[in-house]
């Protein structure tokens, strides 16, 4: 499928895509080995073009791209072949999630910056988000989140060592509760994460096993998110990312929804029962 003026194969999934001309696309790629790539997929919008089914977001890919340097004088590298490379899809109920790991890597990451180590833990994350139609549970969901933060944190710098206090370089005291804060670091706070739970979370992370470290989020998932979600935030020079606020104006219309569909219901029960007929007592 490839030809000598391809680049070897790279491992990789959409991020992003939006429209180049009537029959192409650019995509923002993310692979292993060139970090985020934005390349053109030419004619990928027509119907009988290979591209057309496989450039969806949460497929692992195999992708093939033109020789040169991706930007070298304003210039985006051609996608040359693309092979479906496995994978289960993301349920519907999980793809919100998903989203939002592609908002953290689009808006965390350089182009051309290679991390392997955040590519594998972004594959394991979609993976476990993909794992939620086999019956896999909202704190499954938000452990593989707080992961999948703590390891993009960590990869772009951005996270203290979790084993001791940021100002100090004390251990933590196992029972004592702590927090991470963007101008302080890892500072005690009687409602945090318990220091056994922060000195695990640095051994999965020294480890580099995602699994271990999704499944040490998942006790303390509820308590994470707060100092996590404000680090990202801090880093990223943002106080509100697109796919939390898009989540939370559709939980907002899924509730009213819900409440306007119960009264509906009401209604009809109170009209087919008829008036109630007074009580002698």
């Amino acid at each position: 499928m490839a030809t000598s003026r391809s680049t070897p194969p790279l491992a990789a999934y959409v991020l992003h895509s939006y429209d180049w001309s009537e029959s192409s696309l650019v995509v923002d790629l993310f692979t292993r080995s060139q970090g985020r790539v934005v390349v053109v997929a030419k004619g990928a919008k027509r119907p009988t073009s290979n591209f057309r089914p496989l450039l969806l977001p949460f497929h692992p890919l195999t992708v093939w791209l033109s020789r040169g340097t991706a930007d070298e004088h304003g210039e985006v590298r051609s996608l040359r072949a693309a092979e479906w490379a496995g994978g289960e899809p993301v349920p519907a109920a999980a793809l919100m999630s998903a989203f939002y790991l592609n908002e953290l890597v689009l808006k965390g990451l350089a182009r051309q910056d290679p991390h392997p180590g955040l590519f594998d833990a972004y594959a394991a994350a979609v993976a476990a988000l993909a794992a939620a139609a086999n019956g896999a549970g909202a704190e499954d969901e938000a452990a593989t989140l707080r992961a999948f933060e703590l390891m993009l944190l960590r990869e772009l710098g951005w996270l203290p060592d979790l084993d001791t206090e940021t100002a100090s370089a004390a251990p933590l005291a196992p029972g004592r509760g702590y927090t991470l804060r963007p101008d302080a670091g890892l500072a005690a706070q009687a409602q945090g994460p318990s220091g056994a739970t922060w000195v695990a979370l640095q051994a999965a992370l020294a480890h580099g096993s995602f699994a271990a470290l999704r499944q040490t989020c998942r006790a303390e998932a509820a308590a994470l998110r707060p100092p996590l979600r404000n680090l990202v935030h801090y880093h990223l020079e943002t106080t509100h990312l697109r796919t939390r606020r898009l989540g939370q104006q559709v939980r907002r219309l899924a509730a009213g929804a819900a409440a306007t569909a119960g009264a509906a219901a009401r209604q009809e029960r109170n009209e087919r029962n008829g008036p109630t007929e007074p009580s002698d007592r």
